[in-house]
């Protein structure tokens, strides 16, 4: 064995040892007869015959390119139907300008390593995504001025912004920008940012406008504001937040993002965002699916199913709260305690307080996902280094496509599980627990 096999083995080895290694499901939701609980498919828009239609419809147009451009945005990518695209991305969300990329990961490495300089200073969620982490880590901010504020926590961050102003005579002048990254939905807790208070915070601190916040909807689009535009939207926060990223690899089931922001920090992003200078762009048939699901979000038709999912929230979270024990195994975090147990909940205005997101805290998330598997439910555990030590949890995602029944299914054997333990589970269940793959899910 070479030295470089030997490192990488090693490496593997001592990951496996710990619990923390990552493999490829080979069973995928939709090759199996489980119940999906686990993709980010929210509206189940892949599974929609409405917008197959529409896609097949504008396909077998012979007129309709499909395959390339095989070339960057820059060179030969900037065909008129991805620039109708972003045109119709801004209007609808309503947004000055926006900017097509490949992926959420490349639009948040993108504007992040590019637009704060390198007098800024970078704020941040302590639960932001992954992708936020590497691009503020590749900008031009140093270390020193890179500072995270406690998950949600509005004090916390006014004290970051306070200490800031205080000692930085450039931000207090105006001369030097924060900016401050959050997420409007996060992937891991389900819970919402309290966007209108913290706006709130940084335009008081920062009265010069040097203030900027960037919001992450990957999460929140389709499922929360007029017609799915997202939480920013049904706050009416629009003209508030300088930057947002909206991907549509979840509820919209296609692939790609887009940065909506003013048209200045677009023209920015077009010379200095890497991941789009040097990637080619994406083909003509993924722009089409892109702009047929956005098509189904303008015509209104996330809204019923997007309720659905709020309702099918409420009811997993009031079933789960009167079947588990107080001192059990499994436990749902505290921010759904809030949850008012009623239909009216998925209706609240301004916007639904439930989330598609709900993790059950869990010291043994493994063995409680393939305890699930053998009931016919397909749900993810979540791990360290996803999530902090202590911190393990099932991660449960709603769809549109489940039913009630199938909720009340999956938490009468969550309680089952809870009951019975793992000794009181039988020879062929035990089994499957011990083969599970150690799955782990992404940010």
């Amino acid at each position: 064995m070479s030295a470089l096999e030997q490192r990488l083995q090693s490496a593997l080895d001592s990951r496996a040892s710990r619990q923390m290694l990552r493999a490829l499901d080979p069973s995928p939701p939709s090759s199996s007869t489980l119940v999906d609980f686990s993709s980010n498919d929210y509206l189940s828009f892949s599974r929609s015959t409405v917008l197959r239609q529409k896609l097949v419809d504008v396909v077998n147009d012979d007129a309709t390119p499909l395959y390339g451009p095989p070339s960057s945005r820059l060179l030969d990518g900037n065909t008129p139907l991805h620039a109708s695209l972003e045109r119709r991305l801004a209007a609808f969300f309503a947004a000055p300008s926006a900017l097509l990329f490949n992926s959420g990961f490349d639009a948040n490495v993108g504007l992040w390593t590019c637009l704060p300089g390198p007098d800024d200073w970078i704020i941040f969620d302590a639960l932001v995504h992954a992708s936020m982490h590497d691009g503020m880590r590749a900008s031009r901010v140093p270390r020193q001025r890179r500072r995270a504020f406690r998950h949600n926590r509005v004090e916390s961050l006014e004290r970051v912004l306070v200490d800031i102003v205080e000692r930085d005579v450039g931000v207090r002048k105006g001369e030097k920008s924060v900016w401050v990254g959050v997420e409007s939905l996060y992937s891991m807790d389900g819970d919402l940012a309290p966007l209108p208070d913290m706006v709130e915070v940084l335009e008081r601190l920062l009265p010069r406008g040097n203030g900027h916040m960037v919001v992450d909807e990957a999460h929140s689009s389709g499922l929360y504001g007029p017609r799915g535009r997202g939480l920013v939207s049904a706050l009416e926060l629009e003209r508030r937040i300088t930057v947002r990223v909206h991907t549509f690899g979840k509820a919209m089931a296609c692939s790609g993002a887009a940065v909506l922001a003013s048209p200045l920090i677009r023209h920015f992003l077009v010379n200095y965002a890497r991941p789009l200078i040097y990637s080619t762009v994406s083909t003509h048939l993924s722009a089409l699916a892109v702009s047929k699901s956005l098509e189904m979000l303008e015509e209104g038709k996330s809204d019923e199913p997007a309720a659905h999912v709020h309702a099918l929230a409420v009811r997993l979270v009031s079933r789960l709260s009167s079947l588990l024990p107080p001192a059990s195994s499994v436990s749902l975090p505290p921010h759904l305690s809030s949850i008012i147990t009623s239909s009216s909940t998925a209706t609240a205005a301004p916007h639904p307080p439930t989330s598609p997101i709900v993790p059950l805290l869990t010291p043994s998330p493994r063995p409680l996902a393939a305890f699930l598997r053998t009931r016919g439910f397909l749900a993810r555990p979540i791990t360290y280094p996803t999530v902090p030590r202590g911190e393990e949890r099932l991660r449960v995602c709603l769809h549109a496509g489940n039913t009630q029944r199938e909720v009340d299914g999956l938490c009468e054997a969550v309680a089952e599980w809870v009951r019975r333990g793992e000794r009181g589970v039988g020879h062929d269940e035990l089994v499957a627990l011990r083969s599970a793959e150690p799955l782990q899910a992404k940010l």
